[in-house]
């Protein structure tokens, strides 16, 4: 498509909202599934070339989806109700995963822990520290931020995690965070706050069943998380 077309200016087989009544959304391209969401374009260029430049710019949905408000603005053609609407519309996105996952999953292994948060943690640019709080039989209670913290670090407290842990009656704990840079190898300091909490629990008879680190899959890395207890951090 030549520069400075519109939309509007096409034939009804290739306009994006036509092409979805006509051929459902899986048939659209990511562009053109944004351009709807973005609805205009600006002068000279369309909204099919703008999200088109969003997704150059940004590598990946993912990456896309990431993006503050104030980063999508950045882009020429972006301005604040754009930004909103997009950001809405991949919040929402994250909010059904979450509600297909169902109530009360059987967490008894580093994926079914991941797959719970793995969605909430996607899109943070600063590490969120959560805690799954399980009944007897391994299963969700439910799951409580604990704490956030800046790119590298964590601050948390073994007081907070566990008072959470006894107002629920919870019998067991699963510690979840997540590494922004993509990177889930555990820090020293990680590694330092799961051996804290271990020794806590003993003492609560509340056990820590692991540490799970949300990361993303590279092509040299199969998983997007690792598993404390899996790398050998927890007592025998």
């Amino acid at each position: 498509m030549s520069n400075g077309f519109r939309i509007k200016d096409l034939p009804d087989a290739e306009r994006p909202r036509e092409r979805l009544i006509a051929c459902g959304a899986d048939a659209l391209r990511n562009a053109e599934l944004i351009a709807i969401l973005l609805r205009t374009g600006m002068k000279g260029v369309s909204a099919i070339q703008i999200a088109e430049q969003l997704l150059q710019r940004f590598g990946s949905l993912d990456h896309l989806a990431r993006a503050s408000i104030e980063e999508l603005r950045k882009t020429k053609g972006i301005g604040r109700d754009k930004a909103i609407a997009l950001k809405s519309a991949f919040t929402l996105a994250q909010r059904m995963a979450k509600e297909l996952r169902g109530e009360s999953p059987l967490l008894d292994n580093p994926e079914s822990i991941a797959s719970l948060l793995r969605e909430d943690c996607r899109f943070h640019e600063v590490e969120h520290f959560h805690v799954i709080l399980l009944n007897t039989r391994r299963k969700l209670i439910r799951v409580e931020q604990i704490s956030q913290g800046t790119l590298d670090s964590v601050l948390v407290h073994p007081r907070e995690v566990f008072k959470m842990a006894i107002s629920a009656n919870a019998s067991a704990i699963v510690i979840v965070h997540n590494h922004p840079s993509g990177d889930p190898n555990p820090s020293e300091a990680d590694i330092k706050v799961t051996r804290d909490l271990i020794r806590a629990g003993q003492l609560l008879k509340i056990e820590v069943l692991d540490h799970v680190i949300l990361g993303r899959k590279t092509a040299d890395r199969l998983n997007d998380y690792v598993s404390l207890r899996e790398l050998g951090y927890f007592y025998s």
